[in-house]
């Protein structure tokens, strides 16, 4: 189900690359490391194409070098009395980064289990760091399993013995209890070099020519057949932008990023069909857009959701956010909304794509305050000495 799915984020050439760069890079990641410490600080180490969301979406950090295939990439950002410093690429290895501060954030994926192996490794060289004092604390974002398939992280928890006192993990995982484990957003789809989207003029006032879009595969006896066959039967394929595949394909080309964001951008609508999870990279990047996000709102097979508050899976951290999304239980909900959309004025258009967007903006500010405050009050509180 991985393979078959659209949202399976690889992390492009982190494994091959790791032995052929160890020497060659091992001197000046050393140097970098340790320049500029500073008591309160926390290290995120970016090993998840997650982790690109967190720093250039969410913190709205920067990278140098801009140069998304830089094997070394860094950046700075000053929140409350915290200095965070960013990195990631290939050439960030375990045993060749030295911690200059003494809390650290490791991002990881965790969706397959190829994933998971590296991810250990990650965690194991974490774990001495903590043994030997050279670190105090630890917490990860991790990319989590489609199907909530999580338990090798567990141990790893302080919760659990481990020494990870912190835990973001995406999906609507059972784990999450706003104590020491956080659901997380997905976000867009870095790994394929969807950017940071500035909202401008032309995203807020123009009229778009389509009602809604979907670009994507479609699999056989999913809810995204019976989608297209609804679209079908009463022609509003041809007023949306449907571009269907039978293969999920992960590379992105620049003409297929290019092709993707014109449709995000002309459409008034996004169709969010659900894959192996509910939550889709789509979601996102129609938000980014302001493309109003139309999602199948049902539970997707697997361990997700969260029995004490199951009335709000899926999608319980949108939800709790007021995400301003149309969301329904069946495809058949369809052409009545595209009937609707169709005598929807401009004016009504324009206000809506600003609530969206201005919702967006505000849903990531909060996660950073969100994020940061409950980093500083565990990390920082709790500094020994």
């Amino acid at each position: 189900s991985t393979l078959g799915s659209e949202e399976w984020n690889p992390w492009e050439g982190d494994e091959k690359n790791e032995h052929r760069h160890r020497v060659k890079t091992s001197l000046q990641i050393l140097n970098k490391s340790t320049k500029g410490k500073t008591d309160h600080g926390v290290q995120i180490w970016g090993k998840a194409a997650i982790g690109l969301y967190l720093w250039e979406h969410i913190f709205e950090g920067l990278l140098d070098p801009a140069d998304v295939t830089a094997q070394w990439r860094e950046g700075k950002s000053m929140v409350g009395r915290t200095h965070y410093s960013f990195i990631t690429g290939p050439a960030v290895i375990p045993g060749y980064i030295s911690a200059d501060v003494n809390s650290v954030v490791l991002v990881l994926n965790g969706r397959e289990k190829a994933k998971v192996l590296y991810a250990t490794q990650w965690l194991l060289y974490a774990q001495n760091l903590v043994l030997s004092q050279k670190l105090q604390h630890v917490a990860v974002v991790l990319l989590g399993n489609e199907h909530c398939d999580n338990d090798w992280v567990a141990q790893f928890l302080k919760s659990n013995g481990g020494f990870v006192e912190l835990l973001f993990i995406t999906y609507d995982s059972p784990w999450v209890n706003d104590v020491d484990v956080f659901q997380w957003p997905l976000g867009v789809a870095t790994y394929r070099n969807f950017p940071v989207m500035e909202a401008s003029w032309s995203m807020v006032y123009d009229k778009r020519p389509y009602l809604c879009n979907f670009l994507g595969t479609v699999y056989k006896n999913s809810s995204r057949q019976e989608l297209m066959n609804i679209l079908k039967q009463d022609g509003n394929d041809k007023l949306c932008w449907i571009s269907p595949r039978e293969q999920w394909q992960p590379q992105e080309t620049n003409e297929s990023l290019k092709n993707y964001q014109d449709a995000l951008l002309q459409s008034d609508l996004t169709l969010c069909p659900v894959g192996v999870n509910t939550e889709c990279y789509r979601i996102y990047e129609a938000c980014s857009s302001g493309s109003v996000p139309v999602v199948e709102d049902v539970m997707t097979a697997g361990r997700c959701g969260n029995t004490s508050t199951q009335h709000s899976a899926p999608l319980q951290l949108l939800k709790s956010m007021g995400a301003p999304f149309i969301f329904v239980k069946s495809w058949k909900e369809l052409p009545a909304i595209l009937e609707k959309e169709k005598i929807t004025n401009l004016q009504e258009k324009i206000q809506r794509r600003k609530m969206l967007l201005q919702w967006y903006q505000h849903f990531k500010r909060e996660l950073k305050l969100k994020f940061t405050n409950i980093l500083e009050r565990s990390f920082l509180m709790n500094n020994k000495g």
